[in-house]
């Protein structure tokens, strides 16, 4: 049986498995099965699962067998994105069965900054709430990396890496990666340190993750790494030594931009169904407040003694348990809503656009953030109540959907329990037909001159009564969308229609084995709703 777990990058685990805390360095793939049939029996209506492991074919993937049972049951399963971000095709949980959830930020940040002996301010965060630094006083400050008895263990703050006569009474400067943030500042006050600087490394990019330190301690993003080694370096070879402080303050609200994509979390497309866009969603999952064990340390590490029934934590382990809470209040409200339609409601309805009314910014690059990263976007509570329209699906969807995505009869069985005739599935369609909230295409060019493709959906009304949506196509840059009709007019709730939406594509120049992502959206709207969906197109040049 394998083992599964979702860290975050160099930090404690946390997981959540149906109200479950696991505190080792997994669960077994038998473990969860039961987890999910015991949530079954007991007759739950929402699954939060805040686990994952490698993608492989449904068939194979026992969350995503588990997973299909309870969605069979009527069960909302919510699936943490993972935190193998901000690289492409890292996104887990990728079954179309389950709501696969990204983490944002939210507006709120613990500000930590460090002072550098030239006057110069770079913004860090923290949580540290001991005793502080000496107030107007700067330290003298040095790169483990090249104060140590090994450039590279020590650059890290490994265990036993430090020279206590080079740290002593020094802020040191870590690099982010292999042992925990807390553990970096245990070596380092191990080592007589009065306090440590983190460094992201260029795979972090500018993405900050509040700790609670065991010595003032404070996180910066890879660029400003940069700058304080090159300062060190500079001021190294002057007669004035480097220095520095950490300003810790407090909390800070209103933070703008908000929300942004966190740089850990996992990134489309989707690995096993490119045809099918995950993640699906984002939400909060960047410095949350959430319960903690009593008998753990809030750094994670034995050697703190220290206790708190409530720590700030991130992760897509975090964002996951949020939309849970979701799908439990939207079920509350409309206890007839199938697992597909509550998740269609949170993705129709959820934004792209931060507080500043701009695209969503990725933390890792500070640029704008595409589909590959949020998905259809970041939940809206409010909105997702009244969706206006849905996209349904059942149980024997999900078999055609995997008929048409090759898998054998026995397979589906697997992971379906179903018997499958999938000569009729094909004829009725393709994977991308499945009738989901987004749309994705992907083209391979072969040396096409002109590509298409066509998406079949049907939508319920679940607004008012009598009711007559308009379609506003955006199409992706340089391709034409239709939509047939371009009018639905219902006459009741619980209605449903069909639509076609056709794409057309001109094939780009791409060298072998690359490809491209352009995105766009459909949105139906009858003026009290817009239901939006995100059209994806990936143009592949085969190797």
């Amino acid at each position: 049986m394998k083992l599964r777990s979702f860290d975050l990058p160099e930090t404690r685990m946390v997981m959540e498995l149906i109200q479950l805390q696991l505190r080792q360095g997994g669960c077994y793939d038998a473990d969860i099965l039961a987890a999910f049939d015991a949530a079954v029996a007991d007759g739950v209506h929402v699954i939060s699962l805040s686990v994952g492991g490698v993608v492989v074919p449904y068939n194979l993937d026992a969350i995503a067998i588990a997973a299909f049972a309870a969605t069979d049951a009527g069960i909302f399963v919510s699936a943490s994105a993972g935190n193998g971000g901000p690289g492409g095709l890292t996104v887990t949980n990728v079954a179309p069965w389950v709501t696969n959830v990204g983490a944002g930020t939210i507006d709120r940040d613990f500000p930590a900054d460090v002072k550098l002996g030239n006057g110069k301010i770079i913004p860090g965060v923290s949580i540290y709430g001991g005793p502080a630094l000496t107030p107007h006083r700067l330290y003298h400050l040095i790169y483990a990396g090249s104060e140590g008895s090994d450039g590279y263990s020590s650059s890290l703050c490994l265990e036993g890496s430090l020279n206590p006569n080079y740290v002593q009474g020094k802020i040191v400067l870590c690099d982010r990666g292999v042992n925990s943030r807390a553990a970096k500042g245990l070596v380092v006050k191990k080592a007589g340190g009065m306090g440590m600087i983190i460094a992201n490394g260029v795979f972090d990019g500018e993405g900050l993750i509040a700790d609670c330190h065991v010595l003032p301690a404070t996180a910066v993003g890879a660029s400003a790494g940069d700058e304080i080694r090159k300062y060190i370096s500079v001021a190294s070879k002057s007669k004035s030594p480097p220095t520095a402080t950490i300003l810790f303050r407090g909390t800070l609200l209103n933070v703008r931009p908000a929300p942004v994509v966190a740089s850990f979390s996992a990134r489309g497309p989707n690995p096993e169904s490119p045809e099918i866009l995950k993640p699906d969603v984002i939400a909060p999952g960047v410095n949350i407040l959430a319960a903690w064990p009593d008998g753990v340390a809030p750094s994670g590490l034995p050697w703190d003694t220290r206790r708190t029934e409530f720590n700030i934590l991130s992760g897509t382990s975090m964002a996951c348990p949020h939309v849970s809470g979701l799908g439990a209040l939207l079920k509350a409200a409309h206890p007839g809503w199938s697992p597909a339609a509550i998740r269609s409601a949170l993705m129709t309805t959820a934004y792209t656009v931060d507080n500043r009314g701009q695209i969503m910014m990725d933390e890792s690059t500070q640029n704008s953030s595409t589909v590959m990263d949020f998905g259809a976007g970041h939940v809206h509570p409010q909105k997702a109540m009244d969706p206006g329209l849905i996209y349904d699906l059942t149980s024997y969807d999900y078999v055609d959907f995997l008929c048409n995505s090759n898998y054998t009869t026995k397979n589906i069985q697997v992971v379906t329990r179903k018997y499958s005739d999938c000569s009729k599935a094909k004829r009725a369609g393709h994977v991308g037909n499945l009738n989901y909230p987004s749309l994705s295409a992907v083209f391979q060019q072969y040396g096409k001159h002109k590509l298409s493709t066509h998406f079949i959906r049907t939508v319920t009304n679940v607004g008012d009564p009598n009711s007559v949506y308009h379609v506003i196509v955006k199409p992706p840059k340089g391709m034409v969308v239709t939509v047939e009709p371009e009018k639905l007019t219902f006459r009741r709730v619980g209605q449903k229609l069909n639509f076609l939406v056709r794409v057309q594509a001109e094939a780009l120049k791409l060298s072998p084995g690359s490809s491209i992502v352009k995105s766009g959206s459909i949105v139906w709207s009858d003026g009290k709703h817009e239901v939006r969906s995100p059209i994806v197109v990936t143009m592949q040049e085969p190797l």
